[in-house]
């Protein structure tokens, strides 16, 4: 039977209770102290627990709907204790013997309890720990003989912890960048940087994988280890056979290895998104750092505050008034070619872009097998020999120095260009613009060829 069959309907009433906070905090309490006495603490024991609670932290603790007013007499440890064990977020045991009520938690508020920390105190160190789980675990595999499937599934849930934990890295990346945009002061913007994101994030989580690369320590060692294990086929038989005597007829060996190295490769582009995150959030930093540096003094800065200020009041129309007395927006340092406004196009544009495009014949059949033959008439040892006889002291061919009068010259200068665009050529052409020349009827830019730095 499943788990959450066994959660009685009070148990939610939690989490629309007045005094949510208060008995949350109570469970870590006794919880804490639940796990240094052996999973067992007595009733009088939790009393005093939430008592000391109480007492640290001074809790008001309002009236609930399901009290009644002779649980309203009770202090409030024991209103506490009453309201958790009564909803089954902790459960009694009489022993007998002893005469003595113990109070245990149970498995499914166990479950919900440890949620409360992780929400409380999350592990910076995630990470780390699981990328070492992933390469022990697969390391022992390959190597015990007394190994099951069942490690290699702990292998694929840690590296699906993994990729949990990195991807809920990248989505609370947008909580700095809202962070960034509210702060007013180049001091408050300085302080959230270093004090927020560099702290919480570069330190002690980004500075995990990148800076002290504990998963590339790792990463090449398990695809190698993958990689081994795949391709040793009589290893993979025992394995099959080991399992099947054992009764496990899950998963094949692997259907397991593949999932765990599609695991892996989800790593890798998840870091790479928290690159681009990251290099997304420092320009906007440094971005936003040069605005408020320049925001009193640049007129463009000046003229967005001054925007903004008109905006929030109510009367806008006796605002622009009186800014248009003291300030002329005229200038030309405001309305310039970078102006905040920018014209619309006309309606001539809006009919020359609507107006169908020009047809371009296609070749005919002549003029394809001309183009054929001038790229195979020629070997690239012949271009290449054209643009070397041509080159000057300064290893730079230049076309308007060059005497092109025949067929043959022309045709070279034109596979000369087409061979100077691959990336294997050993030349190249200068990139800047050329000048036509007409030379009887040949008509060619005036280009230079230089040699390409390999």
């Amino acid at each position: 039977m499943q788990l959450r069959n066994e959660i009685p309907d009070t148990f939610w009433s939690l989490f629309r209770s007045v005094n949510r906070e208060i008995y949350i905090d109570a469970l870590l309490y006794i919880n804490e102290e639940y796990q240094y006495n052996n999973y067992f603490l007595t009733k009088e024991a939790c009393i005093q627990i939430l008592g000391d609670m109480n007492a640290r932290k001074r809790y008001e603790l309002q009236w609930e709907e399901s009290e009644s007013e002779f649980d309203m007499l009770e202090t409030p440890s024991s209103r506490i204790l009453n309201w958790l064990l009564r909803t089954g977020w902790l459960k009694r045991i009489e022993d007998y013997n002893t005469l003595v009520t113990n109070i245990v938690i149970p498995d499914y508020s166990a479950i919900f309890i440890d949620a409360f920390e992780r929400l409380s105190s999350e592990d910076m160190e995630e990470t780390d720990i699981y990328i070492q789980n992933v390469y022990a675990t697969l390391f022992s595999f390959q190597n015990d003989a007394r190994a099951n499937l069942g490690m290699l599934r702990t292998a694929l849930v840690n590296t699906r912890r993994l990729n949990k934990a990195l991807q809920d890295m990248l989505h609370n990346m947008d909580k700095f960048f809202a962070r960034l945009l509210d702060q007013k002061s180049y001091g408050d913007l300085l302080r959230e940087h270093l004090d927020g994101y560099v702290e919480e994030i570069v330190r002690k989580k980004y500075h995990i994988l990148k800076t002290s690369d504990n998963f590339y320590i790792y990463k090449m060692d398990i695809k190698k280890c993958l990689r081994d294990m795949r391709e040793d086929e009589a290893w993979i038989e025992q394995v099959r056979e080991r399992s099947r005597a054992m009764g496990d007829t899950g998963e094949d060996v692997l259907e397991l290895l593949d999932l765990i190295e599609r695991g892996f490769d989800d790593i890798e582009h998840r870091i790479a998104n928290m690159d681009k995150e990251h290099t997304k959030y420092v320009r906007a930093t440094v971005t936003r750092l040069n605005y408020l540096l320049s925001g009193e003094s640049d007129t463009k800065g000046l003229v967005v505050k001054l925007l903004n200020r008109m905006s929030e009041s109510a009367d806008y129309d006796e605002v622009l008034a009186k800014t248009g007395e003291k300030m002329n927006l005229s200038l030309l340092e405001i309305l310039s070619e970078k102006s905040l406004y920018k014209r619309r196009k006309g309606r001539r544009y809006f009919i020359s872009q609507m107006e169908p495009d020009e047809e371009i014949a296609d070749l005919d059949k002549e003029d394809v097998l001309k183009l054929n033959r001038i790229q195979v008439r020629y070997t690239k040892e012949q271009i290449e020999a054209f643009i070397e006889s041509h080159m000057d002291q300064n290893d730079i061919m230049d076309a308007a120095q060059v005497d092109i009068t025949d067929e043959e010259s022309f045709e070279k200068l034109i596979l000369a260009y087409d061979y100077s665009t691959r990336g294997s050529s050993k030349y190249m052409v200068l990139e800047e613009e050329p000048k036509m020349i007409e030379k009887g009827p040949y008509k060619y830019p005036a280009l230079k060829f230089v040699r390409r730095r390999l």
